[in-house]
């Protein structure tokens, strides 16, 4: 896996993208401590509306962007996103109302909504062959899941030295090594394609070209099964070690670890499996063992005994299994379905797309997890888990290749019919993506 690393290009974001992660959750960390400070025991509500303004900034701002961001240049823009983000973390220890949180937040957000998907639009660039793009994806789910664990645990040991204010420093100098990251390397630049449409057609692009590709359909409906179960780990992971199980908080990052090795386990493995099997049946297993997971959970929660916390950390494990599983591959499924100039609005997309399944995910976790207890709240979490499999399996075809014979219906003095492979007087088969000539997904035969 790590012979990708040997391109100088990818290292070096691969490493810009680390730096930013742990810069990141120092943040997170620093930003609770904050709210503490500011509001007291109004702490919570303060960080659930500052949640809720970087939910909204992910849906709203990456679609914008995406629209326009194979129009610009690609190095320079990254540089600009994460100076933006250092700016605003170096305000941050300066804030002294609940508002100035919310505005700088929004900023900062929207600055991670617009470099995000550009970074990882530009790594298929970088790495045209399938194999390393695959050993990329990997790379960076460990990326992640990395970053969960040892973010909080460098935060605490900070701050047993330092003030929390001064973890702010350290998300700065994350973003400046990222930033310097990106510019000590050349960043291929996707062909921007002019758009004869407005503004509003040219925001809503990558939405559009997702939502008519039966392999993205099914991505969404994928995407709303990793929300759902994972809104179960992050939300009630806290409730369910202290209230249900009695335990004390400090057994709580055990159980935070437990998904976070099985992701990172995954991660692992998928590279030599997917090597050897194509997506769908992978991202659709992953998908129904986080149902089967949350199952067992339910069952767990209802009959306790002495046994439960193993079998708890157990079942956080398998969801994460699971929740690698599932959305590790996407970025292959979105290299596949968009050409390059289109490609940053289609990874806008589902940045955006999958946060709105986390939108709908998150509040029912914590709503129902609070009314009706633990044991209903899996089952509730399994049945919405369940229903993105169904989706997904039902509006991505099992029989899914990359070129697809299709009917155009006028081909005089047309130079890309004559760049396919003709098959009749009006078709021919090549690459399909949807796209100005393309406007709708051929039936299948």
């Amino acid at each position: 896996m790590l012979d990708v690393l040997s391109n100088r290009t990818y290292r070096h974001l691969f490493l810009a993208q680390i730096i930013a992660l742990v810069g990141t959750g120092l943040a997170t960390v620093a930003l609770g401590l904050l709210a503490y400070n500011l509001a007291g025991s109004q702490a919570g509500s303060v960080l659930g509306t500052a949640l809720a303004i970087k939910m909204v900034a992910y849906v709203v701002i990456a679609p914008i962007v995406g629209a326009f961001a194979n129009r610009l240049p690609r190095r320079a823009f990254l540089v600009a996103m994460d100076l933006v983000r250092a700016a605003v973390a170096v305000s941050l220890p300066f804030v002294t109302q609940a508002w100035q949180i919310y505005i700088l937040i929004f900023v900062l957000q929207s600055a991670s909504a617009a470099f995000t998907p550009t970074f990882q639009a530009t790594i298929p660039d970088v790495l045209p062959d399938e194999k390393d793009y695959t050993r990329a994806l990997s790379l960076s789910r460990l990326a992640y899941d990395m970053e969960s664990l040892v973010s909080p645990m460098l935060a605490a040991a900070l701050l047993t030295v330092i003030s929390f204010h001064w973890l702010f420093g350290g998300t700065v100098i994350g973003f400046l090594c990222s930033a310097a990251l990106v510019v000590s390397v050349r960043i291929p630049q996707s062909r921007a394609v002019e758009i004869a449409s407005g503004i509003y057609a040219k925001t809503f692009r990558g939405i559009s070209i997702y939502l008519r590709t039966p392999r993205l359909l099914g991505l969404l409906g994928l995407n709303l099964s990793a929300a759902a179960a994972s809104s179960m780990v992050i939300v009630n992971t806290v409730v369910y070690v202290e209230n249900k199980l009695g335990r004390p908080s400090s057994d709580v990052p055990f159980a935070l670890a437990a998904f976070g090795f099985g992701s990172m386990l995954m991660a692992l493995l998928l590279p030599r499996l997917l090597d050897q099997r194509p997506d769908r049946p992978a991202m659709l297993f992953g998908s129904s063992l986080m149902a089967v997971a949350l199952c067992a959970g339910s069952i767990l929660s209802a009959i306790g005994g002495p046994s439960e916390w193993p079998a708890f950390l157990v079942t956080w494990f398998v969801i994460g299994l699971g929740y690698s599983m599932t959305l590790t591959p996407s970025g292959r499924l979105l290299r596949r379905s968009a050409s390059a100039s289109d490609r940053p609005a289609v990874f806008a997309a589902q940045f955006s797309l999958s946060h709105v399944c986390w939108l709908i995910a998150y509040p029912i976790a914590g709503f129902v997890g609070a009314k009706i207890g633990m044991p209903l709240t899996f089952v509730v979490l399994a049945l919405l888990t369940a229903v993105g499999v169904g989706v997904a399996w039902w509006l991505w075809p099992a029989n899914d290749p990359d070129i697809v014979e299709h009917t155009h219906a006028e081909t005089e003095d047309d130079e890309h019919f004559a760049s396919g492979q003709k098959t009749g007087a009006t078709e021919h088969a090549h690459a399909f993506n949807i796209d100005d000539k393309h406007p709708k997904w051929p039936r299948s035969k």
